[in-house]
């Protein structure tokens, strides 16, 4: 067994589903324990972390963090997969549209706003997943969902021809569909409207320039300069704010021992998750401070040898 762990950023090509992706590193890293920290559609390419080894403990945290994507849209076509890869089941021409109206309607999706998740998704619904009735000829009523667009900025549209495309960069939470995104700036410009490519530019706070493509993967393994590439841990999840227990409760906190607020530096004033160190700086785990008794507890400890 592979003894890497970390954070390993993967470039994802188009063609590959997640768990190929993960399915690949597998084989590449010679190691089974590999988890990704959100699955990309198989034509959507860019930025997937992969966690290696025990940093599969640390997917949830790292999934919190918005995502950035950048994506085109085609005015005039609605699908129903809401992307081109879908059978096609409206059509508009001589579409006129301004730039101004553009600008204006992208202004109005940024902050919290509600969306219906696609049929032809991931998620689960009686147990099935949506995408599984989709196929069936099936159409079930979604709920809304509320999610958040941090920011979203125009990057080109080209009003020519009979579809003119829009082109803009989104940061936004956890949740976002991108697909749906398109589909609802189109309606609210008055046409049908699609996704027609999709990036996701960074994951977790890793943008796509720190990325590696599945060959430059297998020459850092072949050469053993992997190690270098990869995020500790501890890094992966730099959104946590980070503490220091006193030297002499470094043990009690490696056991899993609740810990009194006096012995952890700076004071933890909130019950959000948070990395604990220790004097030396090693990383020790994830925390957090109990509402009741004020005690500091361990959510997930990492020992020096797990």
């Amino acid at each position: 067994m592979s003894g890497y762990e970390g954070v390993l950023p993967i470039h994802k090509p188009a063609g590959f589903t997640s768990h190929d992706v993960v399915a690949k590193a597998r084989g590449m890293l010679k190691m089974k324990r590999i988890g990704h920290t959100g699955t990309l559609d198989p034509q959507v390419t860019g930025v997937l972390p992969l966690c290696l080894g025990r940093a599969t403990r640390v997917v949830e945290y790292m999934q919190e963090m918005p995502k950035e994507y950048e994506a085109t849209l085609v005015l005039g076509i609605a699908t129903d997969t809401e992307d081109m890869t879908g059978s096609i089941t409206e059509r508009a021409e001589h579409i006129e549209v301004s730039k101004e109206q553009v600008l204006e309607v992208l202004e109005q999706f940024v902050g919290t706003i509600s969306q219906v998740p696609p049929m032809f998704s991931a998620l689960k619904q009686d147990g099935k997943r949506l995408y599984e009735l989709a196929r069936e000829g099936k159409t079930v009523e979604r709920k809304s969902r509320e999610v958040t667009i941090h920011q979203l900025e125009l990057m080109s549209f080209d009003p020519q021809g009979p579809n003119p495309t829009i082109s803009f960069r989104a940061l936004c939470s956890k949740g976002t569909y991108i697909r749906t995104l398109c589909v609802d700036i189109g309606k609210a410009l008055g046409v049908p409207a699609c996704m027609s490519e999709l990036k996701r530019t960074m994951s977790a706070g890793i943008p796509l320039a720190r990325c590696l493509t599945f060959e430059e993967v297998e020459a850092c393994v072949q050469n053993g300069t992997l190690n270098q590439y990869l995020i500790p841990v501890d890094q992966a999840i730099s959104h946590l704010a980070s503490h220091q227990v006193i030297p002499e409760k470094v043990k009690a906190a490696l056991q899993g021992q609740r810990l009194s607020g006096s012995a952890v530096q700076p004071e933890v004033k909130s019950e959000e998750p948070i990395r604990l160190y220790g004097p030396d700086e090693r990383f020790l785990g994830i925390f957090h401070r109990e509402r009741e008794t004020g005690a500091i507890a361990a959510i997930k400890v990492f020992l020096p040898e797990d």
